[in-house]
């Protein structure tokens, strides 16, 4: 399994925000069904005004029950 390069850039994104201390998270409503998230986001400037990219939220619950790495190839 090969990862896309938009994720390879947008995770390049995210490590240039947390290495200059440019990370927020935020709660916010999930869109499609209201429900609360904690989603982490690169805050940026345009005009002197915060811009917050989001990136993903973080798993309720456990994450080991959540996910699971893809199985090796034989």
């Amino acid at each position: 399994m090969s990862i896309p390069d938009h994720a390879r850039a947008n995770f390049q994104t995210l490590l240039c925000a947390a290495t200059s201390g440019d990370l927020a998270l935020m709660e916010c409503a999930e869109a499609a069904t209201g429900e609360t998230r904690y989603v982490i986001c690169a805050v940026g400037r345009d005009d002197g005004d915060y811009v917050f990219t989001p990136f993903g939220h973080l798993a309720d619950g456990n994450p080991f029950e959540l996910y699971r790495p893809p199985e090796a190839s034989t």
